[in-house]
């Protein structure tokens, strides 16, 4: 006891003598727009007295000897800052507050890499430059039951490309039809998030084409050399009886078993203060971690990421170092504007120059969309892609987030940089993106697929091509091999649907009497019983020549309740996104038909896509009430 008591007696006169002596520092850390940053460091220089802002951006710093001092304030992405002459008094709190700004950093200056537990390929990351990803900026808030919207945008800013619906042409006046495949997926996932939070999507949010190729249809698969299988049928269009819908859907051959192609990844992570939201960086993190877990020992990773800079936080590493790969990915935080452009860069670099020849080389950019620093302008970022792709490096894009998301961007992104695009909105979108559809959203199995449609004006006096408005080519641009079209992957499909107005009466020239041209139909289009004729070209993943496929289309007179689950079921994804549109072109389209379609054609349905989609048509039935 009298041990204790005397031990206490100097714990005691050593606080007292320790709290007249010292006194405190404290103050807060933001950023140029006002928003906290976690994770600064601040150090009184010369000393070893230091702290670290929290969560809020608040920083204390105690036990500090009284005097005069100079303070720093460092933060990854932004410029430095000292204070000279604060003053410390005993016992008191003095307060020094930071604003920080970004820091503008040339791309050769700032490669750098995590410091890990581990050592990993030193020797191939040459003049790197250290990056603390403890600094690179602030974690979300975590409350009870899950991540709080933190710093979430005031203002909607989400933009989307004007989309001018596609018409009727006279089969007289333009009989041939070009456009290049999409199997982009974002529109779909991006509409879902609106309808599941109780509003309609945006109109120019709607690209029909993505809703349904959002889903998998049981086509026959190809056989041979041929990378993919055209499946086609027609029947009656279901908003208009009067017409018909012609169904047009390819298969792509499916990665064998085992199959020893190897990969050469490159994440390219937005960490910037825009993605500080639960919907952003913490799923981001998530999804890849799935990613991760998917892929084969043998493949490379290579994480790039840009804010208020751009850097590598990890070096191109081998799948079988898993959890170095998942701690660099776990310590990444979000804060600093965007310098997108240089990120780009860099990573295509990366990709570069670990390329796997006969292997899968592919960036993975994961973003909001909301480029403001550096090249930012979506002319800029096109240019320098375009200039890219012809290394035989692919890119996939992952849109995350609301408010400032900018999809317009992303999509011609892709478009541009042969590429995909999807919209994660939920962890269970990331496993099916990431995970099982693995093959065809990662592996390129064609790459410039076009399809040309002739179609034949004794059969058909005009047709509409629906959705694929951003993919449409010129007729001398199907046979142009510099032309860029859209990519295929493995085992994935593509479908698309023309709503045709069949022939009721002779071919009238309906070029209004010119004085020099006039229609003239073949004897021939009249005697066959085919009414259109498909023409795809492709190349090789590592070809420049291109190859040509034909498959001509008869007519049918099968009624819409005796057509396929894939003609009924992708016809009622259509007319859905017509609704959700309010399309000039959708007659007699309702809820309820898109229902009864749906539910008619629901099929085999593993992953429940299908049954959620009905319940998507359902709550929006309800919202429009």
């Amino acid at each position: 006891m009298k041990r204790t008591a005397v031990l206490l007696l100097v714990l005691t006169w050593m606080l007292m003598v320790f709290g007249q002596e010292t006194g405190k520092i404290k103050g807060v850390v933001l950023n140029e727009t006002g928003q906290p940053l976690s994770g600064a460091k601040i150090t009184v220089v010369g000393t070893t007295w230091k702290a670290e802002t929290d969560k809020d951006g608040y920083y204390t710093i105690i036990g500090v000897r009284a005097g005069t001092y100079t303070l720093k304030c460092e933060y990854s992405g932004y410029a430095p800052k000292e204070v000279k002459d604060i003053k410390v008094e005993i016992g008191k709190t003095t307060t020094q507050n930071f604003k920080m700004r970004p820091e503008s950093i040339e791309l050769e200056e700032i490669v750098a890499e995590v410091v890990m537990e581990k050592k990993v390929d030193r020797e191939k990351t040459t003049s790197a430059r250290t990056v603390d990803m403890d600094m690179m900026a602030a974690p979300m808030m975590s409350v009870a039951g899950g991540m709080s919207y933190e710093n979430e945008i005031e203002h909607n800013t989400e933009e989307y490309s004007t989309i001018t619906e596609n018409n009727f042409k006279k089969v007289t006046d333009t009989p041939v039809s070009t456009f290049s495949i999409d199997v982009d997926a974002a529109s779909y996932a991006n509409m879902r998030r609106f309808i599941n939070q109780n509003q309609m999507p945006y109109r120019d949010a709607v690209r029909i084409e993505e809703m349904i190729n959002y889903f998998d249809y049981n086509y026959k698969y190809p056989e041979g050399d041929v990378p993919f299988e055209i499946n086609t049928e027609i029947s009656e269009c279901p908003w208009n009886k009067e017409n018909k819908l012609v169904h047009i859907g390819l298969q792509g051959r499916k990665m064998e078993q085992g199959s020893d192609i190897r990969s050469n990844f490159v994440f390219l992570l937005d960490v910037s203060g825009s993605m500080n939201q639960a919907n952003k960086l913490p799923l981001l993190k998530k999804s890849f971690g799935l990613l991760i877990e998917a892929l084969k020992p043998t493949d490379r990773i290579a994480i790039v990421v840009y804010a208020g800079a751009a850097g590598v936080v990890l070096p191109s590493t081998e799948v079988s170092e898993k959890k170095t790969i998942l701690d660099a990915l776990e310590k990444l935080q979000a804060g600093g504007s965007t310098a997108g452009g240089a990120g780009i860069k860099l990573a295509y670099d990366i990709a570069e120059k670990y390329l796997i020849k006969d292997g899968n080389n592919r960036i993975i950019l994961a973003t909001d969309g909301d480029f403001n620093v550096g090249i930012s302008s979506t002319s800029e970022l096109v240019k320098m892609m375009e200039e890219k792709r012809n290394r035989g490096i692919f890119l996939t894009i992952l849109g995350f987030g609301m408010g400032n998301y900018k999809d317009g961007r992303m999509e011609e992104m892709a478009d541009k940089g042969n590429g995909n695009y999807f919209y994660i909105d939920n962890i269970l979108e990331a496993k099916k993106v990431l995970v099982t559809e693995l093959a065809g959203t990662m592996y390129t199995i064609a790459k410039d697929v076009k399809i040309q449609i002739e179609f034949n004006p004794a059969k058909i006096e005009s047709y509409r091509l629906i959705g694929y408005e951003n993919r449409l080519l010129n007729k001398e641009d199907f046979e142009d091999d510099k032309k860029d079209a859209g990519e295929l992957g493995a085992g994935h499909t593509v479908t698309a649907l023309y709503e045709i107005v069949p022939m009721k009466g002779g071919v009238v020239d309906s070029r209004g009497g010119l004085k020099y041209q006039s229609v003239s139909t073949k004897n021939d289009a009249y005697t066959t019983d085919e009414i259109m004729n498909i023409k795809l070209r492709y190349k090789e993943p590592k070809e420049d020549q291109s190859k040509l496929i034909e498959h001509p289309l008869k007519g049918s007179d099968v009624k819409l309740d005796q057509s396929s689950n894939n003609f009924r079921f992708s016809a009622a994804v259509a007319e859905f996104g017509m609704l959700l549109r309010d399309s000039e072109f959708k007659k007699n389209s309702s809820y309820d038909q898109v229902l009864d379609l749906a539910k008619g054609a629901q099929g085999k349905d593993s992953f429940g896509y299908r049954a959620e989609f009905i319940q998507l048509v359902e709550k929006a039935k309800l919202l429009k009430k």
